[in-house]
């Protein structure tokens, strides 16, 4: 999903032991070796992520990253409301910039406060940064934490952000844990709150179709879907109908992994470059540190560098792919922080396949090692990573919403892209196959008929964390592991346009999950669905239809201030400064073509129609908004001569130049 979603960075969590000691105001900057928690002013419970500086000036915190130019600053106020709270906590921060309000909407109460507000800031895309504030009460007290962060560190140290709210708690506050606690059977009156719960937030997420299945000690409870396959039609989701899952992929893809260290091929602990010796990345010390264990640990620091397969992938191969990451420089120490890379879990998946089939090409290699080693002795006989039969298939269509926020059907090019990075994401699998791997997942290796098909040892190497994200879970190998209610989950999502997923499993219950959606709202599902499980099995409190509830709200209300600021069809004054053609060497080339009034941009294996936005600095942005692949920005610059179009991510800028 293209789209972008504002939202606040997550407050899951566990209580953790916090520090009686604060520091007298005024105190210098003091930077920590180690996550470390501490308390603010009124006693509100905070984390400083490891690295991090802090600096204490009576009732204001303020947080400083390594990086110069981006603060988080928590400040204790009293006011009358949450916009108050809110005015008053930016007066003791200060910054340099004011930024002009976007919106502001509740969040649902959870972790004894009474009130959650957020508030999103208008910034232009040259500003580099995003602004964004959340005012907690508890009483008549609030404790407002603002976040003023480059783009760069937003995403370089997304986890280090997540751990300062992780444990976000009022005075003296534990969270609600279920650790200890005995979980209910799932029986039919349990599947049945379930069901209805999903079905409900599927409809209030206007998701056209969901797929759910349930698993408790070892047995299916349940399989099958809500709603249909495509908007306007009346063809039914079941457990049989496909979905991209995405992400989901990469645990397939290291289960690959492990039955090859089961079968002496390789150990996790050998060098890639022993088994592969032409792979290679931008950093020669990076490359000879990366064992097999950490092609798919997010834990290298390789950025995220998504828009090179995504724009450019019409000519792009396995081989390509793997050539690309030569070119990639990480940007933190290795293990130092959690950096998702879609392109080395691809490499990942290929090195595996080369090591069994070294004379194939590397794609057929893989999707034949996948088919041998895990698709077949798993029973998982629709997955495939073949589009024609699939969308010839029993298989949903992918839907994202237009933009004046109404659901429509997205378009496929967009996931055609992940094809030559297929290991990271490009399955095609349906609830009942899932459910075959979760299964096999809570029988730590063993198959319903009881043979082993994996050895207990390289199934759980797998969850072992390799990296932290935030201080409540952790990433293994295409794996997470969260223990923010006291219970590991383990789980992992995925997204491409128009698909949104989650597997999930609770060892210590024996129950398992699997949700997949065909909307891109359906990505604000998964979450509220994983805590409604827990309280579904443990009693505990309902948080969960809150999470949906304002959720639905601040979706609709952000969807409609981004409307505002854009102009469509695009300004033709706007339109009459692009040129006809334009081309990055890493992303490949745009062709501007006009369909009536509509302004496209084709970029080769799909393309997008365009809106114009006048930004608050002045500049001009051509914002992309075709169902499922809207919110790609593309700022206008250079000259009248050499026109020049910039487009980028998080840590990373792309110049396009005018092809005349």
């Amino acid at each position: 999903m293209l789209m972008r979603c504002v939202a606040f960075v997550g407050l899951l969590a566990l209580s953790m032991p916090t520090l009686a000691f604060k520091e007298p105001p005024g105190a210098a900057a003091v930077t920590v070796k180690a996550d470390t928690p501490r308390v603010t002013s009124t006693g509100t419970q905070f984390t400083v992520p490891a690295d991090w500086s802090i600096r204490v000036s009576g009732p204001k915190v303020t947080l400083d990253p390594p990086e110069a130019g981006s603060q988080v600053v928590l400040a204790d106020v009293k006011a009358a409301d949450a916009d108050a709270a809110v005015a008053q906590a930016w007066k003791l921060y200060a910054p340099a910039k004011s930024w002009p309000l976007q919106v502001a909407t509740d969040s649902a109460p959870r972790d004894n406060w009474d009130q959650i507000r957020v508030y999103n800031y208008e910034t232009s895309a040259n500003d580099k940064r995003d602004v964004s504030a959340v005012a907690f009460r508890h009483g008549n007290q609030f404790t407002v934490l603002i976040y003023d962060v480059t783009n760069a560190v937003g995403e370089k140290r997304g986890s280090q952000l997540r751990a300062i709210s992780d444990r976000l708690l009022p005075k003296g506050y534990k969270r609600e844990s279920f650790a200890g606690k005995k979980a209910h059977a799932l029986d039919a009156q349990r599947i049945e709150q379930l069901k209805s719960f999903v079905d409900d937030a599927r409809k209030a997420y206007d998701v056209p179709g969901v797929a759910i299945g349930l698993i408790d000690h070892g047995k299916v409870v349940f399989a099958g879907g809500l709603g249909v396959k495509e908007i306007g039609k009346p063809e039914p989701i079941d457990a049989d109908t496909l979905f991209m899952i995405a992400s989901n992929t990469k645990a397939l893809t290291t289960l690959m992994l492990a039955r090859l260290v089961d079968q002496g091929k390789f150990g996790w602990d050998t060098p890639v470059v022993e088994v592969m010796p032409s792979f290679k990345l931008g950093d020669a010390e990076t490359t000879r540190e990366v064992k097999i264990r950490h092609l798919i640990c997010a834990c290298t620091g390789m950025p995220r560098q998504d828009l090179e397969w995504l724009l450019n992938s019409r000519d792009a191969t396995p081989e390509s792919v793997l050539k690309a990451l030569g070119g990639m420089q990480p940007t933190s120490k290795f293990g130092e922080l959690f950096q998702y890379s879609n392109l080395m879990a691809a490499a990942a998946g290929y090195i595996g396949a080369h090591v069994l089939y070294p004379n194939m090409e590397l794609g057929a290699a893989y999707d034949l090692a996948m088919q041998k080693q895990v698709f077949d002795p798993l029973g998982m006989h629709l997955t495939t990573f073949d589009y024609d039969r699939a969308l010839l298939a029993d298989h949903a269509t992918p839907h994202g919403l237009d933009v004046d926020g109404h659901t429509a059907v997205a378009g496929m090019g967009i996931n055609d892209s992940i094809r030559a990075a297929r290991p990271a994401g490009a399955a095609w699998s349906a609830v009942s196959d899932m459910l075959r791997y979760v299964q096999m997942e809570l029988a730590n290796g063993l198959l319903p008929d009881g043979q082993r098909y994996l050895s207990k040892d390289a199934l759980l190497e797998r969850r072992k964390p390799n990296v932290a994200i935030g201080t409540t879970a952790t990433y293994g190998m295409g794996l997470m592991v969260d223990k923010t209610w006291g219970v590991p989950v383990v789980h992992h999502g995925g997204d491409l346009a128009g698909f949104h997923s989650d597997m999930m499993w609770l060892p210590e219950q024996g129950v398992g999950a699997v949700i997949l959606t065909n909307a891109d709202a359906g990505v604000f599902i998964r979450g509220p669905f994983q805590r409604r499980l827990l309280e579904v099995l443990f009693d505990g409190k309902p948080l969960a239809q809150g999470e949906i509830d304002t959720g639905v709200a601040r979706f609709k209300a952000e969807v409609a201030a981004e409307r505002k600021r854009l102009t469509v069809p695009a300004d033709p004054a706007m339109v009459a400064r692009l040129a006809d053609n334009y081309r990055n060497a890493a992303l490949g080339t745009i062709q501007v073509d006009h369909d009536g009034k509509a302004t496209v941009f084709n970029f080769g294996a799909w393309r997008s129609d365009v809106a114009s936005r006048k930004n608050g600095d002045g500049s001009i942005s051509f914002v992309t908004i075709s169902p499922g692949a809207d919110g790609l920005e593309f700022v206008v610059a250079g000259t009248a001569d050499k026109r020049k179009l910039v487009l980028r991510d998080g840590q990373h800028e792309y110049v396009y130049d005018a092809v005349e």
